[in-house]
């Protein structure tokens, strides 16, 4: 619908990318076509689309102009929290929905996130049901696709896909600018902290295309999660309600232990073979069963997000192997703490990957 220049409307979705390419034109698309929400009981209505690209060297712009969609760029550090703050500052709407632009909106999403505010005052943050588009594409896709499954109702913090009250954005003063990852748990810790509520509702909310096919992206994108756990639990370390901290201990002791005893097997198993022992075999072999039990130990406590048997093991190894890259972006933090610099964006897609 038309709305007339400087008129507030009530919804605004704000689209991030940077070089998504067919991706962003097909979340752009689904946020056309999705079902407009009803009028406020003011009378207000009204969608405006707005995409804000992180500077993009691919033809994202172009494609999201050619939607008739307006179309901002960032100016320094490209991370996703300058772009969201770029997006809803220019934003003229009661509720500001928030879509990553490698994600296909679900058509009743707006409807059903508008109707849990309407309903109740102290949620500031709505989110539904993100899911993969491909999970049988790669062992990374279908296991990322499981860390999508979360607890329902009233929750710490949502993901990058969420509604939010305009008011509740402008009280918090939106996202910090200087997290490279973990900017929307930030946001929610704050919130919550001024007495607001974040909702998970049980709707369809995105489906996302990860596209994720080496282990180099999965590794860098481990890296990032050690980096935000190191950066928020150091921030809210002393308060009543520390961000994290728990993570980033427990990642501290697992992604030392798992390299340090897989050496010390290996070390032991030449030690063994030098003295000539029947045993020189059995450390190596012993630390992989180890590894195998607490990954089926891991993969059984996962069994309520009901997924198939071959995708709960995978994320069970997964979730120790994992430990080691987390670690290093943890060391990240601390290194770049200690220098006194500020990360940047922490990427591990390349060009419409």
């Amino acid at each position: 619908m038309d709305i007339a220049a400087g008129a507030t409307v009530l919804l605004s979705v704000v689209v991030i990318g940077r070089n998504e390419g067919l991706r962003l034109t097909q979340c752009l698309k689904s946020v056309q076509a999705m079902e407009e929400p009803a009028p406020d009981a003011d009378g207000l209505s009204g969608v405006e689309i707005v995409y804000v690209d992180s500077r993009s060297s691919d033809d994202s712009r172009e494609r999201a102009a050619a939607l008739g969609v307006d179309v901002l760029t960032i100016s320094g550090q490209p991370t996703a929290a300058h772009a969201r703050n770029t997006g809803w500052k220019q934003a003229r709407g009661r509720y500001v929905l928030f879509l990553d632009g490698d994600t296909v909106l679900a058509p009743g999403f707006a409807n059903a996130c508008v109707a849990a505010l309407r309903a109740e005052p102290q949620v500031a943050v709505v989110y539904g049901n993100r899911r993969e588009i491909a999970p049988q594409a790669s062992i990374y896709n279908r296991v990322l696709d499981l860390d999508w499954i979360s607890p329902l109702g009233y929750v710490g913090s949502c993901g990058g896909d969420a509604m939010f009250r305009m008011a509740a954005l402008q009280a918090a003063n939106g996202y910090d600018d200087a997290l490279p990852a973990g900017e929307e748990p930030d946001l929610c810790r704050r919130l919550r902290g001024m007495g607001h509520k974040v909702l998970h509702i049980d709707e369809p909310m995105t489906m996302h295309d990860m596209n994720m096919h080496r282990f180099g992206q999965y590794w860098k994108r481990n890296v990032r999660t050690g980096y935000a756990y190191a950066q928020l639990a150091d921030r809210y370390r002393n308060t009543s309600d520390p961000l994290w901290l728990r993570n980033a201990r427990a990642n501290y002791v697992r992604g030392t232990v798992w390299p340090a005893s897989l050496l010390a097997a290996v070390v032991v198993s030449g030690w063994l073979a030098g003295v000539r022992s029947s045993m020189a075999w059995m450390p190596v072999p012993a630390w992989l069963a180890v590894l195998v039990v607490l990954s089926l130990r891991s993969a059984a406590k996962l069994r309520w997000k009901k997924a198939p048997t071959r995708t709960l093991v995978e994320a069970g190894f997964a979730s120790h192997l994992q430990q080691l890259p987390i670690l290093l972006g943890q060391l990240e933090y601390l290194r770049d703490k200690k220098a006194r610099r500020q990360r940047g964006i922490i990427e591990y897609k390349s060009v419409n990957e």
